[in-house]
């Protein structure tokens, strides 16, 4: 152990991912710590949009904007915000990037003990530098919640799972969106900025809202301003009198407002994507497709979850467009496999609440 290194810092920076299903697991991370320093105070230095996430943690003592866009190095800033943050007495930096860049600022800072994964060539720049082996870490969170632990220390049998605390404002965004509660709500997730190859078909959406929709639920679509119109081709599917149960929201929330009705879901079918993960720290009972990616290194970390996927001769490729132009592996995952999964989600939540 360096000399260094203390046994219980009292303040500790976060230096956070860049996409937002990662941050929300980040916050096992974040759990672990306060396990083991329960008087620490922890601030995560992390992108701006990332705010409203850090605000729902409530491990997170304070979020630091970091004033560099993801992959620019700018060594100006990273050393200007460096030496700021020496005011603040860190006793420890964890790094969760594995990117040389990220080690810059808590360098500049003078953090005594600066954690991470060997990376990039980040020698000098870390002092407390961990060889990763993968196969003992085989999920990202488990990566994440090792640096924790001192090099070496076993994981706990049962990981922290993220738990966002959601903001009852959902007077405020009815208002502000047109909503109401009158009707169970589904919420869909049709998007994902990694690539169309995670993208369920809109075909498919379509037909589990419709269902839903028949059963007395309403439906609201949420994602960015890249999926609204991947939402609307949704809604152009439902019937005249289904789509008066439709709201397309994507666009014109804030992730704020996302994280927040999200929390008002009664259940929600996603893709592999950042609202998926938070769907499942907010504890909405979820069903998740999964085409080109797997969940076997980013699953999202709930209990009321249900994973869809069909094996593929050519999956899982990790591929942002299907190389082979079929999407098979959406294409021919059924709707009625969401449906079944919503049933049974629901039926369990229905169960849980009568005890």
């Amino acid at each position: 152990m360096s000399s260094s290194q203390q046994k219980h810092p009292s303040r500790i920076l976060i230096v956070g991912p860049s996409w937002v299903g990662d941050m929300v697991m980040a916050q096992s991370l974040f759990i672990q710590l306060k396990q083991l320093h329960p008087e620490a105070l922890i601030d995560v230095l992390a992108p701006a949009w990332s705010r409203p996430l850090l605000e729902r943690m409530p491990e997170v003592h304070a979020s630091i904007e970091m004033p560099v866009g993801h992959g620019k190095l700018d060594l100006g800033k990273r050393r200007r915000l460096g030496h700021w943050l020496r005011q603040h007495n860190y006793d420890q930096a964890i790094l969760l990037p594995n990117s040389l860049k990220s080690a810059l600022v808590p360098f500049f800072a003078g953090i005594p003990l600066r954690t991470g994964w060997r990376g990039e060539m980040r020698y000098g720049l870390l002092n407390d530098i961990r060889l990763l082996n993968k196969q003992r870490y085989p999920l990202m969170v488990q990566r994440f919640v090792a640096l924790a632990l001192p090099p070496g220390a076993a994981l706990p049998e049962a990981l922290p799972r993220p738990a966002l605390v959601a903001q009852d404002r959902f007077e405020a965004l009815a208002q502000e969106f047109g909503l109401n509660r009158e009707r169970p709500v589904l919420a869909l997730c049709p998007g994902a900025e990694f690539g169309p190859a995670k993208r369920w078909p809109e075909a498919h959406y379509a037909e589990v809202a419709a269902s839903k929709i028949a059963e007395g639920w309403q439906v609201w679509l949420l994602g960015s301003g890249k999926d609204r119109d991947v939402c609307a081709d949704i809604i152009e599917r439902q019937s005249d009198e289904a789509r008066s149960y439709c709201e397309n929201l994507a666009g014109r929330t804030q992730l704020a407002d996302a994280i927040d009705l999200l929390a008002q879901a009664d259940a929600v079918v996603s893709n592999d994507s950042g609202l998926m993960h938070i769907a499942a720290a907010l504890g909405r009972p979820l069903a998740v497709v999964y085409g080109s990616t797997s969940p076997d290194f980013t699953p999202p970390l709930a209990e009321k979850v249900r994973i869809l996927s069909i094996e593929v001769e050519c999956g899982p490729c990790f591929q942002r467009e299907c190389p082979l132009g079929h999407m098979k592996c959406l294409q021919e995952l059924p709707p009625q496999r969401a449906l079944d999964a919503l049933d049974e989600l629901c039926s369990d939540a229905g169960e849980a609440t009568r005890a």
